[in-house]
């Protein structure tokens, strides 16, 4: 049984009493044992030694019991020797065996109330509180609250009405005859809560007839703005027909009988708690259940005022903190009974409350920030979940991986919706030098590259109107013999009528020295080198001071080499330029000239402060990625260079495009080492999913650095750089949706599976509109990790509160 609330009926019979057990579906036990005569005379040696040692400012009155005369009495020990008494007979009664049925029926529930009903005041007033229901089948007895309930409950408890605007609560306190008493401690406590309630003070005035203050006291509580909680400080007292009487002023009550209609109509505009701080209230609860407001705590016995006063300022501690009416009593009566149990003795026994079983318990509600603040405030083990997925969303390897297995799902979603667009004409050639290419011009040693053979086709490409020419070779040592030849090709190139743009290869060394190209072969008076290092998956980026002096990165320069040629009276090539080609390029922008379209105008070319800021924690939040998706036939069209110099004349017209004389993929390609060109580990499965679709005999396991830097130039000439939003912010927005969906209402525990398919329905849709997102408008946002977080954040509050029910 998870959270299924009891309802044990207690009647005495003469001597005898019948416990009835009744819970679920109609399940009942019944079961009859005497009532010992030891019991009652414990009770009344407590009661007598319990009213002995607070003997003065009780708030109520109390009947002469015995004589308390001459010698001097500890009557502390005595109320502590008898209350151990009273105790143990109580549960030695309790733990009878007839009852034993009923105790291991209740122990089989996770966590639950038994609401008690006794049919006399005598079985009401023992501490019913106390009994450790289960403990010889669990140690946990806390897992059992007794709330008290009468056996009358004739009318309509009415719960608090849903508000979709958050108010504060409102709280009746009734202040009664002060003789002999100080309400100054409660008063304080009421008052500490004027951030979630709004606290109305009412009690006899200076010049005020009885007459008046009861009219007050009547016309306050039937108030049309209604009330939450109705509180009474005071004397009080049982009485037997009238419900009880409240002290309102010196020798002056108020019956309850007389308020009746006044509490009924307070109830119908909302009442739902009453505290009564004060004597005896017995009578009190039951005549206020009956009426039918929900929930009323009171104390069974006379309580000395401190005592009360103590009681109350722990009761509103726990109010304040937001826990339930009869979590906070629990809470007040534990700090009397562990902590002034050596000033109060037996002071914890006193208090009870009294529950319609169908009331919800009522608790104070914070105000919107501390509401959010409270709905939002993770639990334990949200905590440790959120600090896990955070963690593991800034983990930079972990994110490359993650980012891989994306854009592999995006290129299986462009394909299945068929969003790939058909060019006729790629905006790149890369002309790629193979293995083949390599024998059929008989090089034995293609480290460095032979010159000869980087000249031809050069040739070749000048020869087609080539006018972007990329070489990414790193021409920084001397081959003697080819050097001038390569160097004639190229000024040849830039001589002609329509001049021929040349971007060199460029590198850092170990020692972080510039290695480029030899002045012997091109000056950079008129010509391009760039830096040819990057990061796997990620674009290069310009600084945010466009004007930086070489090198600019490779796939950079070729962008911005084919888009200067299209702009009218931009600075062109010429071998007698005594300055940097570069800074021409440079003043020809910055002279009123920068409105021209290039991707020097383009925000997402440039780091941004967010980005730059990442670095630091060694992230890559917002840096645009190389977008693999694409199918690389629509990025660049790909020709060995053996086919180039034996058909030396090209279908299409070179003038539009960029080309790229670039290695691919034999084993000595790379600058520090061999094969350092061809990357297999970094291979995007994007990538291996295209070549599988277009030939299923592909066996190509590496992207070469040309093909990255084709991808690169791609995305820099169509304007399409993809940004990724970092998964950190995203998970952070997911808690939120998380949150929000488990705290809709969700009533019935079968309607949890209604919710369980909205959430599914929600993180399809987003991962949906995320894949399309990243096709419209280039921008990639994270699904799994933020799916995850919203499904454990709506779940694991269920578990939670399944196994706490």
């Amino acid at each position: 049984m998870v959270g299924s609330s009891f309802y044990l009926k207690v009647q005495q019979f003469d001597q005898l009493c019948y416990f009835e057990l009744s819970w679920g579906q109609g399940q009942q036990i019944g079961v009859t044992l005497a009532y010992p005569d030891a019991l009652n005379l414990k009770y009344q040696e407590w009661q007598r030694i319990y009213l002995a040692f607070y003997n003065t400012e009780l708030r109520g009155s109390v009947a002469e019991i015995g004589s308390f005369t001459a010698p001097p009495v500890d009557w502390h020990a005595r109320l502590v020797e008898a209350e151990a008494q009273l105790v143990y007979e109580f549960h030695h009664w309790l733990r009878s065996a007839e009852l034993y049925e009923i105790r291991a029926t209740i122990a089989k529930a996770i966590k639950t109330d038994v609401f008690l009903t006794c049919n006399c005041l005598d079985l009401a007033r023992l501490p019913w509180e106390i009994w450790e229901i289960g403990t010889e089948f669990a140690p946990d007895s806390t897992k059992f609250r007794i709330v008290r309930t009468p056996l009358n409950r004739r009318g309509i408890i009415a719960n608090a009405k849903p508000n979709n605007t958050p108010r504060k609560a409102r709280i009746l306190a009734i202040l009664g005859d002060e003789s002999n008493l100080n309400f100054a401690a409660e008063k304080q406590a009421i008052l500490s809560l004027h951030s979630v309630a709004d606290v109305t003070f009412v009690g006899l005035r200076s010049h005020e007839s009885v007459a008046e203050l009861k009219t007050q006291i009547m016309q306050a509580i039937a108030s049309e703005s209604g009330w939450d909680i109705l509180f009474f400080a005071g004397h009080s007292n049982e009485t037997n027909l009238t419900g009880g009487e409240l002290g309102i002023a010196p020798n002056t009550a108020l019956l309850l009988s007389e308020i009746e209609p006044a509490l009924t109509t307070a109830k119908e505009r909302g009442l739902q708690v009453a505290i009564f701080n004060s004597c005896k209230g017995l009578s009190i609860a039951n005549k206020l259940i009956d009426l039918g407001i929900s929930q009323v705590a009171v104390m069974r016995e006379p309580i000395h005022n401190r005592v009360a006063e103590e009681f109350f300022l722990r009761f509103v501690e726990a109010l304040a903190a937001y826990k339930d009416v009869h979590e906070s009593l629990l809470t007040a009566t534990q700090y009397i009974k562990l902590e002034k149990n050596f000033t109060y003795p037996s002071a914890y026994l006193i208090p009870s409350l009294f529950r319609h079983p169908e009331a919800d318990l009522f608790c104070l509600q914070p105000s919107r920030k501390k509401q959010l603040y409270q709905n939002l405030k993770p639990t334990r083990p949200e905590a440790i979940a959120l600090v896990l997925i955070l963690s593991i969303s800034l983990f930079l390897p972990l994110q490359r991986w993650l980012l891989q297995r994306r854009i592999l799902v995006q290129a299986v979603y462009r394909q299945l919706t068929s969003q790939i667009a058909r060019v006729p004409d790629p905006p790149l050639l890369l002309v790629q030098i193979d293995e083949n290419s390599i024998r059929r011009a008989n090089i034995s040693d293609p480290k460095p590259m032979n010159r000869l053979y980087l000249a031809s086709l050069v040739d070749a490409l000048v020869a087609n109107n080539a006018r972007v020419i990329g070489i990414d070779y790193l021409l920084d040592r001397p081959q003697e013999q080819a050097d001038p030849i390569l160097a004639e090709s190229i000024k040849n190139a830039i001589s002609a009528p329509q001049p021929t743009w040349f971007v060199l290869a460029a590198t850092h060394n170990m020692k972080g020295e510039w290695l480029q190209a030899l002045p012997e072969i091109a000056s950079l008076d008129w010509s391009l080198q760039g830096d040819i290092q990057f990061r796997p998956w990620y674009m290069r980026l310009f600084p945010m001071d466009d004007w930086q002096s070489q090198p600019w990165h490779f796939s950079h320069l070729l962008t911005l080499s084919y888009e200067l040629q299209q702009i009218p009276n931009s600075p062109q090539p010429q071998l007698d330029s005594q300055t940097d080609f570069l800074q021409q390029i440079n003043a020809f922008l910055k002279d009123g000239n920068k409105s021209h379209q290039t991707i020097l105008s383009s925000g997402r070319v440039h780091r941004q402060p967010i980005t730059a800021l990442s670095y630091w924690l060694h992230q890559m939040w917002m840096h645009p990625i190389i977008d693999f998706s694409i199918p690389p036939q629509e990025v660049y069209r790909a020709i060995p260079a053996w086919q180039l110099l034996e058909n030396p004349v090209l279908p299409q017209n070179l003038q539009q495009q960029i080309v790229m004389i670039a290695p691919g993929g034999y084993d000595e390609a790379g600058i520090s080492k061999d094969g350092e060109d061809n990357s297999h580990r970094d291979l995007p499965p994007a990538l291996k999913y295209w070549r599988n679709r277009e030939s299923s005999h592909n066996k190509n396991r590496v992207i070469t650095g040309g093909e990255t830097h084709a991808f690169m130039a791609h995305h820099l000439r169509t304007r399409r750089l993809v940004v990724p939003i970092p998964d950190f912010w995203v998970i952070i927005m997911a808690i939120l949706v998380g949150k929000s969906l488990y705290l809709l209402p969700i009533k019935k525990q079968k309607s949890i599976w209604k919710w369980l398919v909205i959430v599914t329905v929600i993180t399809g849709l987003y991962g949906l509109v995320s894949l399309q997102l990243y096709i419209s408008l280039a921008i990639l946002s994270p699904w799994l990790l933020p799916s995850t977080t919203v499904w454990f954040y709506f779940v694991l509050p269920h578990f939670q509160r399944n196994k706490n029910a």
